[in-house]
């Protein structure tokens, strides 16, 4: 009996072992991106988009071989653009050694929450939006693949001001980390172009959605122009309600609002609303096309911009990897060295604080559809 035992033990052993080693090999196939992302809720619209151009990058680079033959794959956590649920899933992102990168978080935020996490961990954090400019301060493993709100503020406030000659304007922001800097920035910029803030409302993200008290304080002070801080589907109730009191006044907002859901919610409201962006589905160049050919054919849609900053984010992650990129150390070094990068959203260079300077253009809502301002 004994020597029966023994033997089925040893079996169990050896079976263990083989199992251990199948695993491994398996995992060793296989190289993992973490994303960290609004996938519900409110701003689920980003989050996919998000979603569905990494897996675009993601599936092409596989088709060319992938990262010396392993395979890339995609773990989605939903952060529902939520601090808490950003936090939690960056301990379960550090905790899985198959991640090599993490992209997210969409807002500010919730992007803030799981810095320190990534960081403290040594596991490379690329936000495709968040513009807070104390972001990337949060370490050296924390990246940012778009233009500050110090960058877009003063922009937004020119084409305000100077191409759209207005000079009393009023201002309606959501009062988060994000809202705070961009408020600041777009007043500092109007005053610097010679133009006047009027009136100054915020509003919390939980308050509800009835803004009419705050748009009948901002009516009063008869401002020629109203300036949002915050999110497409905000910006879409804004602009209606202000219709249905009969305040036909000009919107202008960052590219925050720039959504296919705010022409959707929206509708006859947000015609004539201007906004800045970093991406424009008929931008000729090769490389912009040749995406947006292929997001179409998957997607059946042309791709935002918060979908063509991920898509960059995911291929220059990728980049990294097939430059030598072995560990989440190496990785976070090949990325910090990556230099005009021939992205959709513009060619993109990383500074000393992990930074990047993007192009930003001028949007108008025509007949429906977003299309390039001209004077």
């Amino acid at each position: 009996m004994k020597k029966k035992m023994s033997l089925l033990l040893t079996l169990m052993l050896i079976m263990g072992l083989l199992s251990g080693c199948g695993s491994s090999s398996s995992q060793n196939k296989e190289i993992s991106l973490g994303l960290t992302a609004p996938m519900t809720g409110d701003y689920a619209e980003y989050g996919n988009a998000f979603k569905n151009a990494i897996e675009l990058a993601i599936e092409k680079a596989n088709s060319e071989g992938g990262i010396n033959g392993k395979k890339l794959k995609l773990v989605v956590g939903d952060s529902k653009a939520d601090p808490k649920e950003a936090a939690n899933i960056a301990q379960k992102f550090v905790s899985d050694s198959s991640i090599q990168a993490v992209i997210g978080d969409f807002t500010s935020t919730a992007a803030f929450a799981g810095s320190p996490i990534y960081q403290k961990n040594g596991l490379v954090q690329l936000s495709p939006t968040s513009s807070h400019p104390d972001f990337t301060k949060g370490g050296n493993f924390i990246f940012r693949n778009i233009s500050t709100q110090a960058d877009e503020g003063p922009i937004v406030a020119k084409y305000a001001v100077n191409d759209l000659h207005k000079k009393k304007i009023a201002v309606i922001y959501i009062n988060n980390d994000w809202g705070v800097v961009a408020k600041d920035n777009f007043i500092k910029g109007v005053q610097e172009a010679g133009g006047e803030v009027v009136d100054v409302e915020a509003y919390l993200p939980e308050q509800g959605k009835d803004f009419s008290a705050i748009i009948t304080k901002i009516r009063d002070k008869n401002p020629d122009m109203l300036y949002l801080g915050c999110m497409y589907t905000d910006g879409a109730l804004i602009a209606q309600q202000t219709r249905k009191m009969n305040f036909n006044i000009d919107l202008i907002g960052t590219a925050s609002l720039y959504s296919d859901e705010l022409l959707k919610l929206g509708g006859s409201a947000v015609e004539g609303f201007h906004m800045t962006c970093s991406f424009f589905p008929g931008d000729q160049r090769p490389e912009v096309q040749d995406f947006v050919k292929r997001y179409n054919e998957k997607y059946g849609k042309n791709p935002t911009m918060f979908a063509a900053q991920a898509y960059d984010a995911a291929n220059m992650i990728i980049k990294a990897l097939k430059e030598g990129a072995t560990d989440r150390k190496s990785l976070r070094d090949k990325l910090a060295a990556i230099k005009d990068f021939p992205g959709v959203t513009g060619v993109t260079s990383f500074d000393e604080n992990r930074n990047v300077k993007k192009q930003i253009s001028k949007l108008v809502i025509k007949d429906g559809k977003y299309t390039p301002f001209t004077n």
